[in-house]
């Protein structure tokens, strides 16, 4: 993880958390004091959970697998959408559709039929229809892209989630669970973070505090990223290395042989 620093997180207001009636107890080990009616957390454990999530993160995304981010909530929509961009990763940002983990199968006929449409466009196929037929198949393209666009590229479940709001996205969770996918996510004080593999405690309510969280994440699947990217040449440096020592150590005229038998 970056330095990230004690003094960034209160900058940002990520000690934040919600009204005191309105919170859950099982947030209390996180939950440094009361003021003016308010939960403010501990960003001590803050950037412990931090540290967690992060190192687990990196080593999903080294592996070759992909972390699906998940914040449909205003503030957090369009900070979630360019930091997933950024890494390539997939994302929803508009409306998560029931099923959309559990019922994958489906989903994926619906990305299908998107990109069927769009070989429509590109085979000359779409100019041949009437001008209604044209109209409805757009206005399908246009809803199916807000919907699904940010994960068109998923072509199995993903091996994470990462969740600005495990409230507000109580459905995403839940199918995530029942799947045993690993969880990351922004914990406010009025969330369970008992339903959460990896919480990180925070105000997932200002954008500043979502911006440098997402930010956090984001930068730990890109090392994960750039630390597969790494291992991959290292390993394909050894491969050529050791091609090279064994035709070296051919016994005289082998190598000639071998090459006369491919052609």
């Amino acid at each position: 993880m970056a330095n990230i620093t004690y003094k960034e997180l209160l900058d940002a207001g990520v000690h934040f958390g919600h009204l005191t009636r309105k919170w859950d107890p099982k947030m209390a080990k996180y939950i440094f004091m009361e003021r003016n009616g308010i939960h403010i957390l501990d960003l001590n454990k803050t950037l412990v959970k931090l540290e967690e999530a992060t190192k687990a993160i990196k080593h999903i995304v080294k592996s070759g697998r992909k972390v699906l981010f998940v914040a449909t909530k205003k503030q957090a929509k369009d900070i979630v959408e360019k930091e997933a961009k950024a890494v390539n990763m997939p994302f929803v940002t508009e409306r998560w559709l029931g099923g959309m983990l559990t019922n994958f199968a489906t989903v994926r006929r619906s990305i299908k039929k998107m990109s069927n449409i769009d070989k429509m466009q590109k085979d000359g196929t779409f100019d041949a229809l009437s001008k209604k037929e044209k109209l409805m198949i757009q206005r399908e393209r246009v809803k199916l892209e807000t919907l699904l666009g940010g994960i068109s590229d998923l072509n199995r479940l993903p091996a994470a989630i990462f969740v600005v709001d495990v409230k507000n996205e109580h459905i995403a969770v839940s199918e995530a669970r029942k799947l045993d996918i690993p969880i990351f996510a922004m914990v406010d004080t009025n969330s369970d973070p008992t339903e959460i593999d990896f919480p990180i405690p925070s105000n997932d309510d200002a954008s500043k505090s979502i911006a440098l969280i997402v930010k956090i994440m984001a930068d730990a699947v890109r090392e994960g990223l750039e630390e597969r990217k790494r291992d991959k040449e290292q390993e394909a440096e050894k491969e050529a290395i050791e091609k090279q020592k064994a035709i070296d150590n051919a016994p005289e005229g082998q190598e000639k042989n071998e090459e006369v038998k491919k052609g």
